[in-house]
C-alpha cells in the first residue's frame, strides 16, 4: 500500500529512508551548535528557528505534505521530542486536538483555549483537524524497547474523542508500535489515537514533530499561529 493510501485509510504510514546518515548527522549538529532551550522532554515552539524551520520546509518533507494536503501545505508547529534514560515519560491514549493561533476570537466548535509559553492555544473540532497531517523525523532508530509510538490504526476517522471513548477504544483495537529507523518518518493524522511507553533502554529516542496544514483558509476565520 502506497503511503499515500495508508494514511487515509489508516491514519498512519511508515516512510523509511526519506533522509540518509548524512543529512540526520548534520541536522544533529546544527541542533547542538544552536543549543534551543529544553525542556525535559525536548525542545517546544521550535518553528521560530532556523534549524528546524529549514528542515521543516526540506523538499522531502515538504513534497510528503503537499501529496496528501494539496501544494498550499506548510509547516506551522515543529516539537522535539528526546526521550532518554534521563528525560523518560509516558502518553497514555491521547489524539492531538490542540492548534497555536494568532489571537483568541470565540468560535462555535473551537476550545477550551489556554496559553502555552505565550502561544494562545485552542482545541480544535474534526474540520480543522482533518486539514493537518504530522510528520515525525526519526534522528535515532525507533525500537520496541526505546518508547515508540504507538497507534490504533483507522482510529483517525471517529472525531474528537472523550476519555472514556478512547480508553474504550484501546481495549477494541489491535496497536501499531511504529518501528522506525533513523531517517524514517512516520506520517500521521493528528486525530488518530496514540500511546507511548516510557524507555526500557539506554538507546535515545529522538523525534522531531512536524505539523502542517493544508491551507491558512481553512480553520473558521482564526490564524494559525508558528510555533
Amino acid at each position: 500500500m502506497n503511503p499515500e493510501r495508508q494514511i487515509r485509510e489508516e491514519g498512519f504510514a511508515i516512510i523509511p529512508g526519506v533522509f540518509g546518515n548524512k543529512r540526520i548527522l548534520d541536522f544533529a549538529e546544527e541542533l547542538n551548535a544552536c543549543n534551543p532551550p529544553r525542556s525535559r522532554a525536548g525542545v517546544r515552539h521550535a518553528m521560530k528557528l532556523p534549524v528546524f524551520a529549514n528542515l521543516a520546509n526540506d523538499p522531502q518533507l515538504m513534497g510528503i505534505a503537499k501529496g496528501i494536503l494539496g501544494s498550499k501545505a506548510f509547516p506551522f508547529r515543529a516539537t522535539l521530542f528526546d526521550k532518554s534514560p534521563a528525560a523518560n515519560w509516558l502518553v497514555v491514549w491521547d489524539q492531538d486536538t490542540a492548534l497555536p493561533l494568532r489571537k483568541r476570537l470565540e468560535t462555535p466548535g473551537w476550545g477550551p483555549w489556554s496559553v502555552k509559553e505565550g502561544v494562545i492555544h485552542a482545541h480544535a473540532p474534526e474540520s480543522a483537524l482533518s486539514q493537518i497531517l504530522a510528520l515525525r523525523v526519526h534522528l535515532d532508530d525507533s525500537i520496541a524497547e526505546n518508547g515508540p509510538l504507538r497507534v490504533l490504526p483507522r482510529t483517525h476517522t471517529l472525531g474528537v474523542l472523550s476519555d472514556g471513548e478512547l480508553h474504550e477504544l484501546s481495549t477494541q483495537f489491535v496497536a501499531v508500535d511504529c518501528l522506525t529507523p533513523s531517517g524514517g518518518v512516520l506520517a500521521m493524522r493528528p486525530l488518530i489515537v496514540h500511546a507511548s511507553s516510557k524507555s526500557q533502554s539506554d538507546s535515545p529516542r529522538r523525534v522531531l514533530h512536524i505539523e502542517y496544514a493544508s491551507s491558512e483558509a481553512n480553520f473558521d476565520g482564526l490564524e494559525l499561529a508558528l510555533a
